[in-house]
C-alpha cells in the first residue's frame, strides 16, 4: 500500500520521446507514491512500455526528467538506478539452476557465496519456490519460470520494480493465479511495482491507482474503482471495461451493460429511474450472463446484460426481435460532454 505521506518513489516530468515523427511518450508527467502498485494500461503503441523503459533508464529521454526518490537519474545508466525489471519472456539462463539465476546479480555484485545462497533462498520461499534451486528452468512450467524471474528481481530489495506485461504468455488459469500472488507478494515486501498491461482486468484486479495511455499521452490517473465508475474521456470509457456511449441533444453521456435494468416494453417506469424503449436486435448468451444488444427507439443502441440466474440459454435468444424496456439510475450515467468541457 502506498506511503503518501513520504516523497514520490518515482517522478516523471515534461517527459517526452520521440522516434522518428512520432513521439511514443509526449510530455508526460507523473507522481508514483513509495509503495504503490502503480499499473500503466493502454493498447499498444499507446506509450506505457517506452515510458517503463525511459524509468528504467534503457531510453533516454528527449525532453524532461526522471527522478526517483527524489534523486534525478535521468543521465544514470541502468544499473545505477535502484530499480529492477520483470520482462514477459522470463530473461532466464538456460545453462544455470534456478538458484544460480537468482542469485546471479548479487554474484555480479561481488557477495559471498553463502550469503548469495542464502538470500536467494529466501527469495525462492517467498514465490513459493523454496524446493526448487536445483532445477534448470527447462523444467518448470510457465508460471514457475516466471516466479523465478520475479525472485531474481526482487532479491536485491530494489525500491522500484518494473514489470512489462509479465503474465501476457500464460494461460488463462494461471494468469489469473498469478495475478493474486504479484499482488500478495508487492504487499508483503512493500516495494514499489510499476506494471504494464494492456488487459484491463488485470489492471483493476492487482492496481493501487492506475494509468490509461493513448496515444502518448495519460488520458487518466485514477483508482479502478473511480476509473471504472467515472472515466473521463470517450477512450477510457471504452477501453477499460465495457460502456455505452449514446447522444440526446447536446450530451454525450455512458452508461456501463451491468447498471441497466432491462424488460419487457410493458413493464412500468421505475421511480426516479431513466428509460428507453426498443428493439433487441441481437442476444448473446456467455454461460453466467446474457447479453443483450437494443436498437433505441430514439437512436444509437445499448448494450445490457442480465445475470442467469433462473435463465437457460433458450429462453435468452428467444428474446431477439422483441421490444423492451431499458431503464437505469441517473446516478450510474457519467457525461463526457461536461468533463470534456471542463477541461
Amino acid at each position: 500500500m502506498a506511503t503518501q505521506s513520504a516523497p514520490p518513489d518515482i517522478s516523471l516530468t515534461g517527459l517526452r520521446k520521440e522516434f522518428g515523427d512520432v513521439a511514443a511518450v509526449d510530455n508526460i508527467d507523473l507522481d508514483i507514491a513509495r509503495g504503490e502498485f502503480f499499473t500503466m494500461l493502454g493498447p499498444s503503441g499507446s506509450g506505457k512500455t517506452t515510458t517503463l523503459r525511459l524509468i528504467a533508464g534503457f531510453e533516454r529521454p528527449d525532453a524532461g526528467r526522471v527522478s526517483l526518490g527524489g534523486q534525478d537519474v535521468t543521465d544514470l545508466p541502468p544499473y545505477e538506478r535502484d530499480v529492477n525489471t520483470v520482462f514477459q519472456d522470463y530473461a532466464l539462463f538456460p545453462h544455470m539452476s534456478v538458484g544460480e539465476n537468482v542469485e546471479y546479480g548479487l554474484r555480479v555484485k561481488g557477495v559471498g557465496k553463502r550469503e548469495r545462497a542464502e538470500r536467494a533462498q529466501r527469495a525462492l520461499e517467498l514465490v513459493d519456490l523454496g524446493a526448487f534451486g536445483t532445477r534448470r528452468p527447462i523444467q518448470l512450467s510457465g508460471g514457475q519460470r516466471q516466479r523465478v524471474a520475479l525472485a531474481r528481481a526482487i532479491i536485491n530489495s530494489p525500491r522500484v520494480l518494473l514489470l512489462d506485461e509479465p503474465l501476457g504468455a500464460l494461460d488463462l488459469k494461471l494468469r489469473l493465479q498469478m495475478q493474486m500472488e504479484l499482488s500478495n507478494i508487492q504487499t508483503e515486501l512493500g516495494i514499489t511495482f510499476i506494471y504494464v498491461t494492456h488487459d484491463q482486468d488485470e489492471a483493476l484486479t492487482m492496481s493501487d491507482r492506475i494509468a490509461v495511455f493513448n496515444e502518448g499521452r495519460i488520458e487518466q490517473i485514477a483508482t479502478p474503482a473511480e476509473l471504472y465508475e467515472h472515466p473521463a474521456t470517450e477512450f477510457v470509457a471504452g477501453f477499460v471495461g465495457t460502456s455505452n456511449v449514446i447522444e440526446r441533444g447536446e450530451h454525450r453521456f455512458t452508461i456501463r451493460p451491468e447498471k441497466i435494468h432491462i424488460g419487457p416494453e410493458s413493464e412500468p417506469a421505475r421511480d426516479g429511474f431513466e428509460a428507453e424503449t426498443g428493439l433487441i436486435r441481437e442476444v448473446v448468451y456467455v454461460g453466467p450472463v446474457t447479453r443483450y444488444i437494443v436498437e433505441l427507439d430514439q437512436g444509437g443502441e445499448l448494450v445490457a446484460i442480465r445475470q442467469n440466474l433462473e435463465t437457460s440459454s433458450q429462453d435468452a435468444l428467444k428474446q431477439r426481435g422483441n421490444r423492451a424496456r431499458l431503464q437505469w439510475r441517473p446516478g450510474h450515467t457519467f457525461d463526457l460532454t461536461q468533463r470534456r468541457d471542463s477541461q
